[in-house]
């Protein structure tokens, strides 16, 4: 039976790194050494539910979603294959002027705050041009995959970003729904909504059924960018 303090451990560094963060970085967000940090994640802390709690909030989780099945590769995202595509080819919208709706969609990871910038600024753009309160969004984040072909959540300096983008979207946006790659995804864009005030649908799970959900949520049947994908991985059947 594997030491409940080395699964721990183990659970802490995948989830770091599937974001691209340090363990000097995470030290730093949760206030605790990094020394500290790297005896939990090599087994040999019995750690409290004080610095539990903190590295939760410095995750940008839930600490229930700590303990949870859903677990992921100890491969690092955000390396240097991550960004051999420009974004710019990984990225794609479309808008339905007759059903007000803007999906958009990536592919691979944010290698950079300029690429999520470069996302913000187009879409704010083409919601400037349509007028306030008007369109729908759709945002398809299924295919954030890194180059190992596993799912990865934000990096932090996107997460920042994040937060002011939907604060600046809520004037614009009728309603909004997020295709996540995963329940840590999911995680994320909550706290992002909560911190931006802005409140979309984040949906994860069987391909079809929540597509389905999508465009029932926005009454659409179809688009052009959207659509089912049995071949995605499933993270919650994935065991360490």
């Amino acid at each position: 039976m594997i030491d409940i303090r080395i699964d721990f451990g183990h659970r802490i560094k995948e989830l770091r790194n599937r974001v691209g963060m340090s363990q000097e970085l995470l030290a730093h967000l949760a206030e605790l050494d990094r020394s500290y940090i790297s005896s939990i994640e090599s087994g040999q802390r019995n750690i409290s539910i004080v610095n539990i709690a903190k590295i939760a909030k410095a995750l940008k989780i839930t600490i229930p979603y700590l303990f949870s099945n859903e677990r992921f590769c100890i491969t690092p995202a955000y390396q240097q294959q991550d960004s051999r595509i420009p974004f710019v080819d990984r990225f794609m919208y479309y808008l339905d002027y007759e059903k007000n709706v803007l999906a958009f969609q990536v592919t691979g990871l944010f290698s950079s705050y300029k690429d999520f910038d470069y996302l913000a600024s187009t879409i704010l753009g083409i919601c400037l041009r349509y007028g306030k309160r008007n369109l729908n969004i759709m945002a398809d984040y299924r295919y954030m995959l890194s180059a190992d072909g596993q799912p990865a959540a934000y990096s932090p300096e996107v997460m920042e970003r994040g937060v002011v983008f939907q604060q600046k979207l809520l004037k614009y946006c009728n309603k909004a729904v997020v295709l996540c790659n995963s329940e840590y995804m999911v995680q994320q864009l909550n706290y992002i909504s909560k911190e931006s005030g802005m409140s979309p649908l984040h949906l994860y799970g069987v391909d079809e059924e929540i597509v389905a959900k999508a465009f029932n949520y926005l009454g659409i049947y179809e688009n052009n960018i959207v659509q089912v994908n049995n071949y995605l991985p499933c993270m919650r059947n994935v065991s360490m």
